[in-house]
């Protein structure tokens, strides 16, 4: 029998400790999600509950309406995913939850839930950093890269490319210094009366536009830099549409494929640029905004072009999910590093996120 010391007491394992059954929980912003994943690597079950249709009316996250979803839908949304997995509580061997950073009522909710579970069941249970899990939700892939790799984190509240060294070693190079690319994504969706989220509906539009017809000065700051800023870009998008109205009304999706290729290109130069400053072979792309087709696109030929290999999350483990969560959470716990009971969740981002 193995046992992992944890803030809450003792958890008892029979099985090997490369053999547990992670159950994971994510509640950073408006999706509630739990998932099992198993040794770290095989995925279960993932279940995600979306709010979509509720913040829509509102352009974005209302966060009191979010956290109200978040406490609606965290049980049925576990079940689902133990059910999935074909297993009950009794085969869960740890817990992982996200613990910051995002919205302070929302990561509440998921927190305290597996706090409880954890507690009630006298389980190893540990708090995760929801950047780390995106990080690592590359690794959930059936090949994926092998360290060092730069990647690039790109979501609707965060922007920013890391070196990875090792699982546990993480440097983060440079980060927006505003707006995320998925924030300018829905601010400028709302400009054009898209509605909520931005992200997909500007991708599917711009596929319809010319992305020449209206050009808008990249924002890259310093090209040898690793920083972002895209408000500038939202600013200017803002000012063409005020400018000329008829425009918006008569050619969205010429709007929409300017500002896509702008964030595109930018984006695609800092990670291929941090590339070749660390001589890296390797790059990947996560988060939310790599489930942009451009940019998946652009990456994947500018990137072979120049022989790099590239690795993308799956469709599925670009968003919030718990299965990122749950399979970090196993590294966690499979260190013996777990979560005192008195623990709290946090709202902003850490520089680096790495494993402590």
């Amino acid at each position: 029998m193995k046992e992992i010391r944890s803030g809450i007491g003792i958890g008892i394992f029979e099985r090997n400790l490369t053999e547990m059954n992670v159950l994971g929980i994510e509640s950073s912003c408006d999706e509630t999600a739990a998932a099992v994943v198993m040794d770290g690597r095989r995925i279960l079950s993932s279940v995600v509950a979306s709010q979509i249709a509720v913040h829509h009316l509102y352009g974005g996250v209302v966060p009191e309406l979010a956290s109200r979803k978040h406490i609606e839908a965290i049980s049925p949304v576990v079940e689902q995913a133990l059910t999935q997995a074909k297993m009950g509580i009794h085969d869960i061997d740890g817990i992982a939850v996200t613990q910051g950073p995002g919205l302070v009522g929302c990561l509440l909710v998921g927190f305290c839930f597996a706090k409880a579970f954890a507690f009630a069941r006298g389980l190893p249970w540990v708090g995760v950093d929801h950047l780390a899990a995106h990080l690592h939700s590359v690794l959930l892939t059936d090949h994926p890269p092998r360290f060092p790799f730069v990647a690039l984190l790109a979501s609707g509240g965060h922007t920013g490319l890391y070196y990875l060294e090792a699982l546990d070693t993480y440097t983060l190079l440079g980060q927006t210094r505003d707006d995320a690319a998925g924030e300018a994504y829905d601010k400028v969706a709302k400009m054009l009366g898209l509605g909520y989220p931005g992200g997909a509906v500007i991708d599917r539009l711009a596929g319809q536009g010319d992305a020449q017809a209206i050009s808008f000065t990249r924002p890259y700051l310093d090209k040898m830099q690793f920083d972002f800023s895209f408000s500038g870009l939202k600013t200017a998008v803002y000012r063409h549409i005020r400018k000329d109205p008829q425009s918006a009304a008569q050619r969205p999706a010429d709007i929409a494929a300017g500002f896509q290729e702008a964030v595109v290109d930018v984006l695609v130069h800092k990670l291929l640029h941090a590339a070749t400053v660390k001589q890296c072979p390797r790059v990947a792309l996560v988060g939310g905004v790599a489930a942009n087709r451009r940019l998946r696109e652009r990456l994947s030929a500018e990137a072979a072009a120049t022989d790099l290999q590239v690795y993308i999350a799956p469709m599925d483990l670009c968003g919030d999910n718990a299965a990122m969560v749950a399979g970090l959470g196993f590294h966690h716990l499979k260190a013996r590093r777990t979560t005192a009971l008195d623990a709290d969740v946090y709202s902003r981002s850490k520089s680096n996120p790495g494993l402590k």
